[in-house]
């Protein structure tokens, strides 16, 4: 490299040579020359971490300093419907982006997506799944901040993101049932203390009004204190949101669907839930075809790609005939909706 730049220093000027010494200069610099250098050595360091096969992977995304973020962005507490709702907006964001995701449940400042134990996705590579769920939930959360909320972003928001793997149903539906249990006791606290401290109490009389109190102890605070009935509050509140896929039609008689993210706020601990929604644990069973969306969703986000009759006639067929040539699977499947730890 030193020789060449002598060289075009010391050279008489030449048109011509000026321009082959240029062009060795360019090639020496140049990524094409890189790519194939001696420097291609680092490329080794690399490593990649791929999640193990036939489990279920969940990346849990975590608001990072939200009491700061909350605080001054003035949100109302102990619960800003607007912030939870972009929360779910984003979210779906995610889940329109990666059709192996399942479901999505959140609460909070956090959420948790579920992708299908059969995924292929980035051929299952860890940093991979992470980086890009993350950084499109946080892109979609900023995105959409002025839809939901009407006071000026004063600075980006940042969320932290982790992957677990669970090999059966059981331990995804406790993972899932933790993660609501979670938002229960918080959501309690949260309400109590806030309901003391607009009672009048300060923040650390309220605090210390709670130290040590159980779940009733909390509930009859709320009412004689605070007359708050906590059996009243929003499911939303208490139960956080579970995001799930379906196809609503577009119109009374309409043959074409729109594929749409509904957010429920019910209970998921129960087996209840998952009864009746037994494609989210088995990939062999058809995404349910609804009428109509019941009352008790609160938003739904419609996905823009509509489906027509002929395209779910022509899926169930496929996956009908899926079902047949792997019956073996389909049993197992089964076992797993209802509960029963897999034998792998």
């Amino acid at each position: 490299m030193l020789r060449t730049i002598f060289r075009l220093r010391t050279f008489q000027f030449c048109p011509r040579k000026l321009q082959v010494e240029f062009l060795s200069l360019r090639s020496l610099f140049s990524s094409s020359t890189m790519a194939k250098s001696k420097f291609e050595y680092v490329r080794e360091f690399e490593s990649h971490d791929i999640c193990l096969p036939n489990c279920f992977i969940v990346v849990r995304v975590d608001g990072k300093g939200f009491h700061k973020f909350t605080e001054a962005h003035g949100f109302e507490k102990p619960n800003d419907r607007e912030g939870l709702l972009l929360m779910s907006k984003a979210a779906a964001r995610v889940m329109e982006e990666f059709n192996d995701i399942s479901c999505a449940y959140g609460q909070s400042d956090e959420f948790s997506f579920v992708f299908n134990r059969d995924t292929n996705v980035y051929k299952r590579r860890t940093e991979k799944i992470l980086s890009v769920v993350n950084s499109l939930f946080t892109s979609s959360y900023v995105f959409f901040w002025d839809k939901f909320i009407s006071r000026k972003l004063k600075y980006p928001p940042a969320f932290d993101a982790r992957i677990v793997l669970y090999p059966t149903v059981n331990n995804l539906r406790d993972y899932l049932s933790w993660r609501q249990a979670d938002a229960h006791i918080n959501n309690l606290y949260n309400t109590a203390f806030w309901g003391l401290v607009k009672a009048g109490k300060t923040k650390q009389e309220a605090e210390q009004k709670l130290c040590g109190t159980v779940s009733s102890d909390k509930h009859e605070i709320l009412f004689k204190t605070c007359s708050i009935n906590y059996n009243n509050e929003c499911e939303l509140y208490k139960k956080g949101t579970m995001l799930v896929k379906k196809l609503v039609a577009k119109g009374k008689g309409d043959s074409t669907y729109n594929t749409v993210y509904v957010p429920l706020n019910c209970d998921i601990i129960q087996d209840k839930f998952w009864n009746d929604n037994p494609q989210l644990l088995n990939t062999e069973l058809d995404t349910p075809v609804c009428r109509e969306i019941t009352e008790e969703c609160q938003l739904v986000f419609v996905k823009t790609k509509i489906t027509s009759d002929e395209d779910v006639d022509s899926n169930k067929k496929k996956t009908h005939k899926k079902k047949n040539r792997n019956p073996q699977r389909r049993n197992h499947g089964k076992a797993e909706t209802n509960g029963v730890k897999s034998e792998d």
